[in-house]
């Protein structure tokens, strides 16, 4: 009796101690994911502000200039709200947008520029808010962070905002 007493002790030790590293690894795992939303929004960020301030050079169409501009704008005053909560939770934001943002910026570059009100409209009025949209949705909803939470739940209906505009811009010729 007291060789299974023994034995049930250690291995509800041996459970109790995988649970605690169990939970501690979920604990970080949703830190780490509150500093992977910051980061990939840093990027897009940088990415919309890039592609924005190529169309105030490139555009033809005063509506996408317009547009562009409010991109620059309502971009850059979200880019220094999150510099702020990043540093406040130590987290080191990326300066720049990452790889393939760098390769769709210099896919709107190139080819005829009477096409680049479409390709910048498609690429980052669209797509990117899109897919800005859907990140910031998912941290509006899962961050373990309150301030991040907080931050993704002020900035989501700019982004929807934006998004309506960008498809708006799409649909005139």
């Amino acid at each position: 009796m007291k060789l299974l007493t023994r034995f049930t002790t250690r291995r509800f030790t041996t459970l109790l101690i995988a649970g605690a590293v169990c939970g501690l690894a979920a604990t970080a795992a949703h830190a780490r994911s509150d500093a992977s939303f910051m980061k990939e929004a840093a990027q897009a960020g940088s990415a919309e502000i890039e592609a924005s301030k190529l169309a105030q050079t490139k555009a033809q169409r005063t509506d996408v200039k317009t547009f562009a501009q409010t991109m620059i704008d309502d971009h850059t005053k979200v880019a220094d709200e999150l510099k702020a909560l990043a540093a406040s939770k130590k987290v080191e934001l990326p300066t720049g947008p990452s790889i393939t943002q760098k390769g769709e910026l210099k896919l709107i570059d190139a080819g005829a520029d009477a096409k680049f009100d479409q390709r910048y409209v498609k690429a980052f009025g669209v797509k990117a808010h899109e897919d800005a949209v859907k990140l910031f949705e998912q941290a509006a909803k899962e961050a373990q962070d309150a301030d991040v939470k907080a931050f993704a739940q002020k900035t989501l209906p700019g982004l929807q905002h934006h998004l309506e505009m960008a498809r708006s811009l799409s649909s005139k010729p």
